[in-house]
């Protein structure tokens, strides 16, 4: 039998709730809408979805929150779009390091946003199997640090957990997955948050400032992020494959 994509609309919006729910159904996909995070929550507990809408801008819990949330709980893989009526790029960075894999600025046509979920649901099952989490769990040690691909954290030489965002998680993936390979920005931003429109250099130039800032790397004379100028950024150390016990 053939599957039918699954989208979850959460918006507190009637009208834009009917909308989407209605140009995406013509468009042979399967949508539930609900209005709020605690809607979400139990339709989530009993039902599994291919990707999720999120209105930023809610009452109660909003779509920061919510996709924090998600990115921390069992459907911390499972594609998310952020919908908001701001477009101002420190929001968009914000959402995206949240966990979002792309960010929609309202108002928007509904076919720029089918189009955006084709985009990201093709870029999500077309990663490569190394950037999949392992089911047996791994950690990838590199210098002083691990990074558990199972909690999705990172293990300091003490032993202590640090928690990353989502962004942060899988652009560092990217990096310990291509370790001494030039990866330029489009490439970062295509693996890691699978834009295909918009993109925008910044955001990327801040999560590698921030990656760093969580290995304690020095900007300006790096050990593990390097900056190639004119080009990118490679990850200079090697990586070993331990079992996570």
């Amino acid at each position: 039998m053939e599957h039918i994509d699954h989208i979850l609309v959460v918006d507190d919006d009637r009208e834009i709730r009917e909308l989407v729910s209605s140009y995406l159904k013509k468009n042979g996909l399967r949508v539930t809408t609900v209005a709020d995070g605690r809607h979400m929550r139990a339709f989530l507990e009993a039902n599994e979805v291919d990707l999720i809408i999120l209105d930023v801008m809610m009452p109660g819990d909003d779509g920061l929150v919510l996709s924090r949330e998600l990115r921390a709980g069992r459907h911390k893989t499972t594609p998310i779009i952020m919908l908001t009526a701001r477009s101002d790029e420190m929001d968009r960075i914000l959402g995206l390091e949240m966990g979002a894999d792309d960010y929609l600025a309202k108002p928007f046509s509904a076919r720029e946003l089918l189009a955006r979920i084709k985009a990201v649901l093709r870029r999500t099952r077309m990663l490569p199997p190394n950037l999949q989490v392992s089911e047996a769990g791994q950690l990838l040690r590199f210098g002083q640090w691990k990074l558990d691909t199972t909690a999705r954290h990172l293990v300091d030489p003490d032993g202590t957990a640090i928690t990353l965002s989502g962004a942060e998680y899988r652009l560092l993936r990217v990096f310990v997955d291509h370790p001494q390979r030039v990866l330029n920005r489009d490439q970062l931003l295509n693996l890691t948050q699978g834009r295909e429109a918009e993109l925008f250099d910044r955001s990327i130039d801040l999560l590698v400032s921030r990656v760093r800032q969580r290995l304690g790397d020095d900007a300006r004379d790096p050990t593990y992020i390097k900056t190639v100028r004119s080009e990118g950024y490679v990850f200079s150390m090697p990586i070993e494959i331990m079992e996570a016990r």
